[in-house]
């Protein structure tokens, strides 16, 4: 298989390719977040990238090329990488590009939606238009590129599929699988093998674009409330985790917030209100059970998820109209 000069990443520019002997791939690092723009500019089509300049910085990319499909491993720190309207203006390529997180997290934004993706889950996005990947911590993204002009997949569909969270499902998950061995173990092809297989990848892309679009279009409402009960059971598991919040869910169901705002836009309460009100719940209970008798009320607070005895009591007598220590005198715990 032959190999190029051309990166990757969520930043790919092609160029020529070069025949390394004995060579699968091209590798370049660096551990300065400067060394990295360098890098980026030099190899990449043209993005903002901004990070922390007080925090240990490293980066690399390993790519290789089946057929007309470029294929990449890209390694780094947080970080926010910035496709600006002016850039993708200014940039006569245009390509489509799936992004899998093997390790970390990160949130990509395009075409007014946003989609956060953990290890597994991947989303497409197209360079011909701006876009933005956010990176939290130490993540590596495997990357897979297709010339646009290749693709089977129509410019609105692509347009109505950027962005969002695949991966998840059966199908999604077949194909994110399929697509990692390939960056793994890249085959050792003939050209005109090499090529297909590209157009065969994105092939298999393109349906699971189709099948999400169209459960979205025939569930709507019952996705909406497949995705509520989900989550409830979700808050009732992580009552007592300080830090169970909109984004912390959404992230775990890899939804946008915005999502999952819009899936309880038809209940009868908010993603807010209802981890409240789990939480008040379970604390009702604990202090109404007699065999939690020498657990403080503070402790009861905690172990719901309340950072604090004042906030829970606050909250309890808001709810229930009692101080909860009344609550559990009445009760005879």
């Amino acid at each position: 298989m032959a190999t190029t000069t051309r990166p990757v990443g969520p930043f790919p520019r092609p160029r020529a390719v070069s025949h390394v002997p004995d060579a699968t791939d091209v590798h370049g690092a660096t551990d300065r977040l400067d060394g990295w723009r360098d890098l980026i500019r030099e190899h990449f089509v043209a993005l903002d990238v901004n990070a922390q300049r007080d925090t240990p910085f490293d980066g690399a990319v390993r790519s290789s090329l089946v057929g007309h499909l470029a294929v990449a491993t890209v390694d780094s720190t947080d970080q926010e990488c910035v496709r600006t309207p002016g850039l993708a203006r200014h940039d006569p390529d245009d390509y489509l590009q799936v992004g899998l997180i093997a390790r970390g997290h990160a949130v990509v934004r395009q075409d007014g939606r946003e989609a956060p993706l953990g290890p597994g889950a991947w989303s497409v996005y197209e360079t011909g238009r701006p876009f933005a990947w956010r990176f939290h911590g130490p993540w590596r993204m495997l990357v897979f590129t297709w010339p646009r002009d290749l693709l089977g997949i129509s410019p609105d569909t692509s347009r109505a599929a950027t962005a969002r969270a695949l991966g998840g499902d059966r199908l999604g998950g077949i194909v994110g699988r399929t697509l990692a061995d390939v960056v793994a173990a890249p085959p050792e092809l003939s050209p005109a093998a090499a090529e297909r297989l590209a157009t065969e990848l994105g092939d298999l892309v393109g349906t699971v674009v189709g099948e999400a679009l169209r459960r979205d279009e025939i569930t709507g409402t019952r996705g909406a409330a497949d995705l509520r009960a989900r989550v409830e059971a979700f808050v009732a598991e992580h009552l007592e985790d300080p830090d169970l919040s909109p984004e912390t869910i959404a992230r775990a169901h890899f939804v946008s917030t915005r999502q999952l705002h819009r899936a309880f836009a038809d209940a009868s309460t908010t993603v807010s209100r209802l981890v409240r009100r789990r939480r008040l719940e379970h604390g009702r209970r604990e202090l109404a059970d007699p065999r939690l008798g020498g657990v403080s009320v503070t402790d009861v607070a905690l172990r719901c998820g309340f950072g604090d005895l004042a906030s829970f009591s606050r909250a309890f007598k808001e709810t229930f109209h009692e101080p909860p220590s009344t609550f559990r005198r009445r009760h005879g715990a």
